[in-house]
């Protein structure tokens, strides 16, 4: 049974990684920045109870309500009440009771961490058809009416008795509670959020969730464990998005200026000339999400900086790469902006033949946002000098 689930599981991911890689270009380019934002969550389903009977004495009815906030598009919190009815279960076919079930109440509020797998491995994207991910929490489990197990047992001990078996059983029942009792119970589990709009998603769950040896009235010198199955609806609260960030097109025609000054003809025909002063030469080279080959319109950029160069000799060119804040993670985003900026300086090595000595590469990762709109942080700035 676990292993199906397992499979099932894995195979709900797959699809939805591939529906989130396929989507076009054109929906790419309508993608808003991610904004903090508070949900609410309502779910039905079942739960087993792990025990020693068949699976299906031992489902119950299952109902769960939450609220949470995402802090990041990868890492949330969510404070979630599960609760309704738990079952336990024994053999006492040898004297002659068969399987016998007994039935009790439970509320169990939990503080979970969320991780969002999508956003983490793919970057953020507001119009996804699913996300999928992770969570683990810890919380309380408080149990009540559980006459019927105390009704089993005595039927038990009238039953020994009359078969001239001497109770107690070590191994039967010897947990027994009753009132209400009050457990730690830990949890972990994944989910899978398919979004009908950005405000609302329907989700499947998944959570398994672990007690005392107690929670069932049995000694079997383990844990207990419940698993819950659960199906609902999720609601996203408040400002969810940010107006989509600029072209880059259009920025860099706003703030690149042409930083070279004609030379005096009336200085070098009547004078000895003198030194020439130069000013540096900035390019800002911009790519696309998770890009770090240079397009056409960009490579015209790298050809200013070799024109530079090869001016002035004895300049040299400082090439810093960065990646934007809002895609993938810190880690993997030091890759991104590494490989921008040797990109740059082996174009200018291997392509136009500057010498490696006058290239100075350095990589600030999302570290380092050096434009106010998140979009344009995907650049490799070239200072030439």
């Amino acid at each position: 049974m676990k292993l199906k689930s397992i499979l099932m599981t894995a195979a709900l991911l797959a699809g939805c990684l591939t529906a989130s890689a396929q989507e076009p270009q054109a929906a790419e380019k309508a993608n808003s920045a991610f904004v903090p934002h508070w949900y609410l969550q309502g779910q039905m389903g079942g739960q087993y109870t792990l025990g020693e009977v068949d699976f299906d004495d031992l489902l119950s009815g299952n109902a769960q309500v939450g609220a949470g906030y995402n802090f990041t598009p990868v890492w949330g919190l969510r404070l979630s009440v599960n609760a309704w009815q738990s079952k336990g279960g024994t053999d006492l076919s040898y004297i002659g009771l068969g399987k016998q079930t007994w039935k009790y109440n439970y509320v169990a509020p939990s503080l979970d961490v969320t991780c969002d797998l999508t956003n983490w491995i793919l970057g953020y994207k507001a119009n996804r058809v699913c996300n999928f991910g992770l969570l683990a929490g810890l919380g309380v489990n408080v149990a009540w009416n559980n006459d019927e197990a105390q009704s089993l047992r005595d039927l038990v001990y009238t039953t020994m008795l009359a078969s001239g078996i001497t109770p107690p059983m070590e191994h039967q029942m010897t947990k027994l509670w009753d009132g209400t009792t009050t457990r730690v119970v830990g949890r972990f589990g994944a989910y899978l959020d398919f979004n009908v709009s950005r405000r609302v998603a329907l989700g499947l769950e998944l959570n398994s969730n672990i007690l005392s040896d107690s929670y069932n009235s049995k000694d079997a010198n383990n844990v207990d464990w419940y698993f819950n199955a659960l199906a609902g609806v999720k609601v996203r609260l408040g400002k969810l998005a940010k107006k989509p960030a600029a072209e880059p097109i259009v920025v860099e025609k706003i703030v690149e200026k042409i930083v070279e000054k004609p030379v005096e003809v009336e200085k070098i025909v009547y004078k000895e000339p003198a030194a020439q002063k130069r000013e540096s030469l900035r390019r800002d080279i911009f790519y696309t999400l998770r890009g770090s080959d240079i397009s056409r319109t960009e490579m015209a950029k790298v050809e200013d900086v070799v024109n530079y160069l090869r001016k002035y000799p004895e300049a040299k060119v400082s090439v810093t790469g960065y990646a934007d804040r809002n895609t993938g993670n810190p880690t993997i985003n030091v890759g991104y902006a590494s490989s921008r900026a040797e990109g740059v300086a082996n174009v200018l090595v291997n392509k136009f033949g500057i010498d490696r000595s006058r290239i100075i590469v350095d990589s600030k990762g999302d570290t380092v946002q050096p434009y106010e709109q998140n979009d344009l942080n995907r650049v490799t700035i070239c200072i030439a000098d």
